[in-house]
């Protein structure tokens, strides 16, 4: 797997938590969780092939997955979370074969096995920077930054990004003073 492609599982992963709470074309965003039971944690790793036929998962499985997943998400935005969500989860260099080493760990779960290691390596050649959260308080997507500068802050500039330039032209335009969702003005 190359390393992009597994940041892809590594994004995907983080965002099995929606925290997302907008509301879009007069549609409020529901906030879901794929990780709340073991049938939704092997449904997740099936679908992103990180799951042997025959092996199954076990409700300690799926609590190292949140832990994980917390972990990762705090990591984004603070760097010293890195080193504590990696702390659980043991990695050993390992020849392969061809004269070369791999990063592997070893859990117990080879689900999260694969996103811990791809996690190491994308920080090991500086792809895990590309990997964010969201600006926006009220969404928290993980995405995958493909700006040239690498600054991206929205996962969506039509949606989020958009969402953040109006309500900064508006506050400007009220001369600094801000609307509460009611009408009240604030400021």
């Amino acid at each position: 797997m190359r390393a992009d492609d597994g940041l892809v599982v590594v994004e995907q992963f983080l965002n099995t938590l929606d925290e997302r709470s907008f509301n879009r074309h007069g549609s409020a965003h529901r906030a879901a969780d794929e990780l709340t039971s073991v049938e939704g944690l092997a449904a997740w790793l099936e679908a992103h092939d990180l799951l042997s036929p025959g092996e199954s998962v076990d409700r300690g499985d799926l609590d190292r997955a949140r832990s994980l997943r917390t972990a990762l998400r705090a990591a984004l935005t603070d760097d010293h979370a890195l080193a504590a969500s990696l702390a659980d989860f043991a990695l050993r260099l390992e020849p392969t074969g061809s004269g070369r080493l791999r990063l592997v760990a070893s859990s117990g779960t080879a689900g999260l096995d694969a996103v811990v290691e791809t996690v190491a390596t994308s920080v090991a050649d500086g792809g895990w920077k590309r990997l964010k959260l969201c600006a926006a308080d009220d969404c928290r997507w993980a995405f995958h930054d493909t700006s040239r500068s690498g600054g991206g802050r929205w996962c969506s500039m039509e949606v989020c990004g958009n969402r953040h330039k109006t309500r900064a032209y508006r506050l400007r335009r009220s001369g600094g003073r801000s609307e509460a969702p009611d009408g009240v003005v604030v400021g």
